[in-house]
């Protein structure tokens, strides 16, 4: 993978008109108007078309993903909405294809489907999540994604020290206790990802990449899409490590067990995803830190402050990585009641309709 350091992956040809170009070159006629929507990594805008309906332009920032690896996203989510699980496809263009260039700047087209990210889950909410992620899984399963990365310690944490050494980003004061502490999460998921089965999975399901609409689920954004464990795509929907979040992860893998076993050993890996995750992210805004948009969400990023909290952060985080995971193997509630007398046609299919 390229990291770009000269400049070339800010979208500066971005303008509006080269957005709409780029839309109608999918065959769709626009209107004048298109919006930015919320994300950093990518550009991705909403197009209205000449008859009213919209779509979503997708912008991969160059230098990250090759063709090749994002044709690997597009193709599973094709897989997926084959499957008939909720998701939004990349719409093929006139030649068939689905990917486009705008000089450097590779970029797809989409459905736009309507919703909102879900502020808290309801117990019956968490059952479905369970059962659509094993859904997806199933089909994750079914085929592989070989220019994908695989969730590890060496493209999430060590990989992403050497850049931050060699660029000196950590200040010296912190730098040592910061490796050591990084290298000991490293170390603890490498022991604990042994021999777990591993297939592509979403690989950022927080709940801001879930909709929600009159009842329906809808998993979005699969940039990250990587081979990993299915533990990943449930502690990133249900992060906390309170009780009531252990009680809530009971509930979802009551809910993926109705279409998919769930390995529940694999629940030790939690925290040390969890310290994978602290150092990518880190060294992602490290990377990224010469966008403006970067520069104005994250205006405290790279101060000594900064840096002493999240050594700090990771020391407190390698001390977390003994915590035993409750029990699962009890009987899950959902709302006071027992998951199997709440289950219907609706939470199997979510575009089923009653008579």
């Amino acid at each position: 993978m390229d990291e770009r350091a000269d400049g070339d992956d800010l979208f500066l040809e971005l303008t509006p008109e080269r957005v709409l170009e780029a839309v109608e070159r999918a065959g769709l006629a626009t209107n004048p108007v298109c919006y930015p929507l919320n994300s950093f990594e990518n550009r991705v805008y909403e197009v209205e078309l000449r008859d009213g309906d919209r779509v979503v332009a997708k912008f991969y920032r160059p230098g990250r993903w090759s063709e090749t690896q994002i044709l690997e996203e597009h193709r599973f989510l094709a897989e997926l909405a084959a499957a008939e699980i909720p998701v939004c496809t990349a719409l093929p263009f006139p030649d068939g294809s689905t990917l486009q260039r705008l000089d450097h700047i590779y970029y797809s087209v989409s459905e736009r489907r309507g919703g909102r990210a879900p502020d808290e889950l309801s117990d019956s909410l968490v059952v479905r999540l369970g059962m659509l992620t094993a859904r997806l899984h199933n089909v994750g399963a079914q085929s592989d994604a070989p220019s994908r990365w695989r969730l590890g310690s060496d493209q999430w944490i060590r990989e992403p020290l050497r850049w931050l050494e060699a660029h000196d980003t950590v200040p010296s004061a912190y730098w040592v206790r910061y490796r050591e502490a990084a290298l000991a999460i490293a170390a603890a998921a490498d022991d604990r990802l042994e021999g777990v089965t591993a297939h592509r999975i979403h690989g950022d399901l927080h709940l801001g990449n879930v909709l929600l609409r009159n009842g329906e689920l809808r998993v979005l954004d699969f940039d990250d899409m990587c081979i990993g464990p299915a533990v990943q795509d449930l502690w990133l929907a249900l992060p906390a490590r309170e009780a009531e979040a252990w009680r809530q992860r009971r509930l979802w893998i009551s809910g993926y067990e109705q279409f998919r076993a769930f390995d529940r050993s694999t629940l030790r890996l939690v925290e040390p995803l969890r310290g994978l995750r602290i150092v990518h992210f880190a060294a992602w805004l490290a990377r990224r830190y010469h966008d403006p948009a970067f520069r104005q969400a994250w205006p405290e990023f790279g101060s000594d402050e900064y840096w002493r909290e999240e050594m700090l952060g990771l020391e407190e985080q390698v001390r977390h990585l003994e915590d035993a995971p409750p029990d699962t193997r009890e009987d899950a509630l959902v709302d006071g009641e027992v998951v199997e007398e709440l289950l219907s046609n609706r939470d199997y299919f979510w575009d089923w309709e009653d008579d």
